[in-house]
This record gives C-alpha cells, structure tokens and sequence, in this order.
C-alpha cells in the first residue's frame, strides 16, 4: 500500500506515534496520504478501535472510508471516520445524561433554529441572531460572559435572546448543530475520568482540513488527546479561506507550540497542475507573513503560460470569455472541464447573460442564478408593482418589505376583501377612504397602506418624467437595502442590488426609447433561457471552487476592491490565500481577466488592475510588497556552528536572503540557505 506513495507520503504514512503536522499543498495527494496512513496504522496490528478520523464534510468521510477500507481486509472492525459533528451526536447520545439531560433529545435545523428564534425576538433580524449565538458558542462564550461583553443595545438584545433560546433548547431537549460539538466539549472539561476513559479509548486521532478548524473544534481536539499526543492533522495554511465563518488559522500556525515534538513532513509535489501554473501561485503565496511557508513543485510539465486578459468593460471581458469557451467546446473539450470563478457573486450576472446569448449551458456552483436571488426577485416584484399595481402575487411579497408592521392575517384580509370586490389590493388600498380601511385593517396599518401607496404612485409619476432619476428616488423612498443591511451574507447581498441597479441605469442610457416594462420583460426572457443539457461549464465562486479541478479556468474579477475585496473587515491575507486557491484549481491552462470598468455600488466606476497580478509575478506593476520565504524578523533559527539564534532582520540577496541573525548576542549576516528554521 506504501509503495504507490512518494517519499514524503510514505514517512507521513508510517509515522505512528507522537504530534504530526502534514502540510499539505494544493494537488498534493493529502486524502491519499491520510487514508494510506489509516489502513496503514491497522495492517501493523494497531486496534482499528481505538482510531478517530474527523473530517469536515460528510462527503469527505465518504471518500476517505471507501479508499481506506479498500485497502484493508475486509472483516476487520472498521475504524471510526466522521465528521466533527456526527463524533459530537454519537457521544452526546451516550453520555449527555451528565448535563441532566436525556438522550432522546432532537437535532434542529437552520430553519427550525430560525423559527424558534423568531418566536422570541420578532423585531431583531433572525439571520444576525442565529449567526451571532453560532459565533457565542463555536468561541465557547457563555450566556454570562456574552452579557457582560456586549457594548451596545444591540448587542445586550442578542445576549439576552440567547439565553431565552438556550433555555427553550433544554425544556424540549432540543440541540442545535453547534451544540453537538459545545456539549461534548462541556462534558469532556467537567468530567475528568470519563475525559481519560474517551482519551485512552482513541488512541490514534486523524484530522483532515485542521486550517479549517475553529476555536471550540480546537479546545474539543485537546480533550480527546488527554492521555497521548498521537494527534495527526493533514491542511494548508495556505489555503485557510473560512475566516469569516469562524475557522482560526492560528490552529495549524502554531500547532508545533501547541504538540511538543512535532513532527512537520511537507507535501510539495503537485500532481495537477503544470509548472507555470504552479510558479504564480507560489510567487502569489509567498508574499504573506502568517504562513509556515512550502512551495509546490510540479510533475506535469511546463504547460501553457497564463494568460492576462485586459477589456474596457464586463461586456468586453464576457465576451472574450465566452469565445475561449465556444471554440474549447469545437475542438472537443468538455463542458465539465471548463470553469468561471469569482470573488464576489454578482460579477455572474454579466457572465449569465453572455453565456446564455452564446447558447453555452452553465450551471451555478453553490449559489442561485442572479435573477434567483430573494434579493432580487424581491427587487423586480417592487418594479412590476410600480409598472402595474394591479400586480396581487408582487405586492403580496414586498408590501411588508422592508418591514412595515403589515403582518399575515392585515395581507390575507386584504386579498381576502380583493377576491370580494373583484379589484386588485392596491386599488382596495388606493380607493377605500381611511375609516373604511381603518374598520378592515386596523388604524396603524390603514395610515402605513395609504403612506405605502402613495409612495408608489410618486414613483410613477417619476418613472413618467425621468427614468435616470427613478433608481435613487427608488432607494431614498423605501429604503430597500436596509431589508438586506444586517443578514449575515450582508455585503454579497448588497452588490447584487447595486449590480441590478447599475444594469437598469445602462438599459435606460442604452435604449432611450424603452421603459421599466420593457426591462422587466427583457431580464424574464434572460431568466428563463437556460436550454436543457447535460453538459454545462461551471459558474461559481472561489470559496465554492476549494477542492475541485478543472482543465481549463477563467478567474474574472481582477481588481482592487473585488479581488481582493478592500474595506472594513477584509484580510489581506486570506484573499491572497483565496488567490492562491484560485489559482492552483487550474490543471492545463488558466486566464486571469481584468477590466477598467464596471459597475460598482450602482454606479460605473473606473477600477484599477488587482495588485494580485503584479505578486503573482504575472504582470510588471509599481506596487512590490515585500515578499515572505519563510523566514521573517524574530523567527528562531538553527545553524549548525553558532548555534540557535533569533532573525533580527531580512534583506534581498539575489535569489536567495540575508538575514541579519542575534546567536545569544553575537551578530552575524547569513544567507538562509544555511540556517534551518525552528
């Protein structure tokens, strides 16, 4: 089973007792590796039993058990392989009696969580609610601790709503999907003996994707390794992109710290992608400081060099795109093969439309076509209100949107009386006086009506004078955006109805003659011209594209502000890592495209090319950052006359760096090719 191996798998395979990390990079056989170590450890006589695997997706465990037992006998007691959360649900219902509660508790899902929420807090929005209790529990922050940190109204809101939510959970004997990890890791601290009894029973632990792992994950990996140090995690610091979702990278930075003695092995070699690909990828990565620093090396080849595409506009980029991949797909490639990737998801609107007038069948990877999306259906529902009021099915969505007080029994009296009266709701609204709408809906929502449809009759009369004022006088009169301000994907959301704006401005400057009705029939064609194939290229984003491949990859998008995304919140850092997962999904041939224009915040803006093309050493630029190969000031460093010594300093020298090196006190200038790193 060795014996397909390269050098560095086989010594991470037959590694069995004691802290090992193998860092693993992109297309570097690491599932191959981790499952060969698995049946490895069994074939040696070590009891299947007492091994652990934890992997993130069930689609992950899958694989990796189908590989693994394929290489072992097949009546041996099969080793336990699982997600985090499946190895939380298996020992809660053996022991989660020590919390005093009973083991016929029930899983709830995101949308039962969401509903329970709803029933206590109907005024806060569900999405920020549910995603900051996630956050409170995944960080091991307790109901106390959550009340006596939160600074704002807001903040004491949401801690008070996850103590009524955490009760409600426990009088029903209900756990969410964060609890199944948060409630094994309370039972392991508070009980010791049976911590040692779980610690002594796995014996051998195994993680996969550990840069993926948040604090609590962490905290609960400790426990299990109580009793031994023979935890294995298989990752890529170089490919942590989950920050934002909770996934802390210091885990797998300062894992030898954490593990005494550990064991690094590196898994460089790369097995998908050519060399050019592999050389801006490196030259890409290499500019970040928090990384343990490796660098790929390829078995495939030179291959093609990458190719830079420069357009005015995303019309320009599409179209250019779109003629690659017709001419691709003549000459005998698979749609399959053939994949778009974005940092920020409305940039696919542009690319849906030319594909689909280019009769080339797409699919959206992890994510709804454009025109799918609620925030922009609930868009188009308010527009065909304003072009047609009669429209029942439109107001019926956005008449509470953003929210008005207008509940479900006010809307359903109000079909209820259209159905009677044979005359649309917003005629009912716009004809009955305000005491006859008052004796039907009650006084406040009888004023918030009127004010309703009087807002869309303005609207109108704008639409009628001025359509390139209508989009700001749109904004200004409902303030649609607020709706999407605070849900927890807030800034894609956002971008998708400043893209939606920014189109309709340029199909009003575009044709003079058209109106809103006219738009509105134009994007339902668009949205329902996907042709039935069973052969489509792929649309998605770069954090939906981690751990896929393909033969031939289009990256859009390549400027400061979308990739990377610049601003409030944003880590340099991890979009360089997002970059470098971009990149190395390419085996054969990648493009990488940038425009000097697009349509931004609603608006046609003048971009500037990414700094990500100048670092990946792709094109010439005056922005040079100073580059990281694994050494930088105050690393510990080995050499093998003077000793242990501390980097003081890192300067260029040539290909290779001097480093400006303290020996407990002596100073000595030397290149880092001979001093090792601790």
């Amino acid at each position: 089973m060795l014996s397909t191996l390269n050098e560095s798998q086989q010594k991470a395979a037959q590694h069995i007792d004691g802290p090992m990390l193998i860092l693993a990079g992109a297309g570097s056989g690491k599932t191959k590796t981790i499952t060969t170590r698995l049946a490895y450890l069994i074939s040696i006589g070590i009891d299947p039993s007492s091994i652990l695997t934890l992997t993130f997706t069930n689609k992950a465990a899958t694989e990796m058990r189908e590989r693994a037992f394929s290489m072992i006998d097949k009546n041996t007691y099969p080793p336990l392989l699982c997600t985090f959360h499946k190895f939380g649900l298996l020992f809660l219902k053996f022991h989660i009696s020590q919390l005093g509660r009973k083991n016929n508790f029930v899983i709830i899902d995101s949308d039962d969580k969401k509903r329970i929420l709803k029933s206590i807090d109907k005024e806060t929005t569900t999405a920020v609610l549910s995603s900051e209790i996630s956050k409170f529990k995944n960080s091991v922050v307790s109901i106390a601790e959550a009340k006596a940190s939160a600074q704002d109204k807001l903040y004491m809101q949401i801690a008070d709503v996850y103590e009524k939510y955490e009760n409600y959970l426990e009088q029903n004997n209900l756990v969410d999907f964060d609890d199944l990890i948060l409630l094994t890791y309370k039972i392991l601290s508070t009980n010791k003996e049976l911590a040692k009894e779980t610690s002594e029973k796995y014996r051998y632990i195994m993680v996969d994707e550990y840069q993926d792992t948040n604090e609590l994950q962490y905290m609960l990996l400790k426990k299990l390794c109580d009793q031994h140090n023979n935890l294995c995690v298989v990752g890529d610091d170089d490919q942590s992109i989950y920050g934002w979702r909770g996934a802390t990278i210091k885990n797998i930075l300062t894992f030898g710290e954490t593990f005494e003695n550990t064991l690094i092995i590196k898994l460089e070699e790369n097995y998908r992608s050519t060399n050019k690909i592999l050389f801006h990828a490196n030259a890409l990565i290499e500019h970040n400081r928090d990384r343990l620093g490796k660098k790929l090396v390829g078995t495939r080849g030179e291959g093609n060099s990458i190719r830079v595409y420069e357009s005015q506009d995303e019309n320009e980029e599409t179209r250019k795109i779109t003629e690659d991949i017709k001419k691709l797909i003549s000459n005998g490639e698979s749609a399959k093969d053939i994949a778009i990737l974005y940092r920020v998801n409305a940039l696919s609107r542009a690319l849906e439309e030319g594909l689909n007038r280019a009769n080339i069948h797409y699919k959206l990877v992890g994510g709804l076509k454009f025109y799918e999306r609620a925030e922009i259906k609930d868009l188009i529902a308010y527009f065909r209100v304003i072009t047609n009021a009669n429209d029942n099915f439109s107001i019926k969505r956005i008449i509470n949107k953003p929210k008005r007080g207008i509940g479900k029994m006010t809307i359903d009296k109000l079909e209820l009386e259209s159905h009677k009266k044979s005359k649309s709701m917003f005629s009912i609204i716009k004809e009955y006086t305000p005491d006859e709408l008052t004796v039907l809906v009650g006084k406040k929502n009888s004023r918030t009506l009127k004010v309703f449809m009087a807002s869309v009759e303005d609207l109108q009369d704008v639409l009628e004078d001025t359509k390139m004022r209508f989009i700001d006088l749109f904004e200004d009169t409902f303030d649609f955006k607020s709706t999407y301000a605070k849900v927890i994907d807030a800034e894609d959301r956002l971008a998708n109805i400043d893209e939606f704006y920014g189109y309709l401005r340029d199909f009003f400057i575009k044709n003079i003659d058209l109106n809103l009705e006219d738009f509105l029939n134009e994007i339902s064609l668009e949205s329902a011209a996907d042709a039935i194939s069973d052969e489509y290229i792929s649309l998605m984003s770069i954090h939906a594209s981690k751990g896929l491949e393909f033969k031939h990859l289009f990256i859009v998008g390549m400027e400061e502000g979308f990739f990377p995304l610049v601003g409030d919140g944003s880590n340099i850092e991890e979009e360089r890592r997002l970059g470098y997962v971009a990149i190395t999904r390419a085996c054969d041939e990648l493009t990488m495209s940038f425009v000097h224009s697009r349509f931004y915040k609603g608006r046609r803006t003048q971009l500037v090319k990414s700094r990500f093309l100048t670092e990946s050493d792709l094109i010439k630029g005056s922005l040079t950052i100073e580059k990281n190969s694994a050494f930088k000031k105050d690393d510990l460093v080995k050499h093998k006359i003077f000793g242990m010594g501390r980097i003081l300093s890192v300067q260029k020298a040539g290909k290779d760096l001097k480093l400006n090196i303290n020996f407990g006190g002596m100073k000595r200038d030397i290149l880092s090719s001979f001093v090792e790193k601790i």
